[in-house]
Formats: C-alpha cells, sequence, structure tokens
C-alpha cells in the first residue's frame, strides 16, 4: 500500500478551500495526477467526475475513471472511485481513497492532504516503488499551489 499524507497552514477559510478542491475543472491547475476532465456532475454534497488519471511517474496510459467528492461542509471532502459496476478496469487494479480535510488554526486553516492506493499483487511490485517515490512530492507540490492561489484570493 502507498499512502501519503501532507499538511499545509492557509490563510483561508474550510469553505474557501473545500469549494476549491470541489471546482475540479480549476483544481487541475494544481493537481498533476488528473489530466482531461470529459464531465463534472454536481448533486448536494456529491460530485462525480470522469477524468484521465495521470499517476506521477508512471509514464502508461491509464483508463478513464470516475471519481466521487463527498462534502462533509466546513470540514472534509472524501474521494473514491464510483462504485462498480463503473470503473471496472480501475478496481481491478487498486482500491483507492483520498481525503481534504480542514482545520481551523490562527491566521487561516490547517489543510490536510491525504491519498491512498492498495494495488493488486500482480502490479503492486512495480507500482508501489515508484508512487512511493514520486507520490509526496506530487501532493506537496498540490498543497504548495493551493495556498498560493487561495492566499492571493485567485478561486474563481
Amino acid at each position: 500500500m502507498v499512502k501519503v499524507e501532507k499538511e499545509q497552514t492557509i490563510a483561508c477559510t474550510p469553505e474557501a478551500f473545500l469549494g476549491f478542491v470541489l471546482d475540479v475543472e480549476r483544481y487541475i491547475e494544481v493537481d498533476d495526477k488528473i489530466g482531461a476532465i470529459s464531465w463534472v456532475r454536481r448533486d448536494g454534497n456529491l460530485t462525480e467526475f470522469k477524468f484521465q488519471p495521470r499517476l506521477p511517474g508512471l509514464p502508461l496510459p491509464e483508463p478513464k475513471a470516475i471519481a466521487q467528492m463527498r462534502l462533509t461542509p466546513g470540514e472534509s471532502i472524501d474521494i473514491r472511485l464510483a462504485p462498480l459496476p463503473l470503473n471496472k478496469f480501475n478496481h481491478r487494479m487498486a482500491e483507492f481513497g483520498a481525503r481534504f480535510s480542514c482545520e481551523p488554526v490562527e491566521g487561516g486553516i490547517r489543510a490536510t492532504r491525504m491519498i491512498s492506493f492498495r494495488f493488486n499483487p500482480l502490479t503492486r511490485w512495480m507500482l508501489d516503488p515508484v508512487l512511493r517515490r514520486t507520490l509526496p512530492t506530487s501532493v506537496e507540490r498540490e498543497l504548495r499551489l493551493s495556498k498560493a492561489i487561495l492566499e492571493r484570493g485567485e478561486t474563481g
């Protein structure tokens, strides 16, 4: 299993941070793991989107995926692959989970980003070492760029 969790203090509100993440068409500016987006659908606290995954350090073509983001207002966003029968190939390759959470602190929030992959035994030997090396840098970059955008007030 590959799991990365990073924190960043950002001078913004929880609503601004979580709103930025939920605006996936804008969020791709900071997340190099999301390629082209085919569509986005929002229904209350659930956002689904179809996209081209790009795992850092892996130049392999990856099948499109449908992700679900569930908002807990003012607190967090939990992300997973949409359940079967969608994402059949992706579910065979790996279990995926991600979370954005925020906690008020002096001058803003402490934003926490977690992402994890549990690959099937046939591919784990190849994919785990690459992502252990590349994923932490990708997540740190994502939070650093999010901080810069949010603190400049450029959230759309």
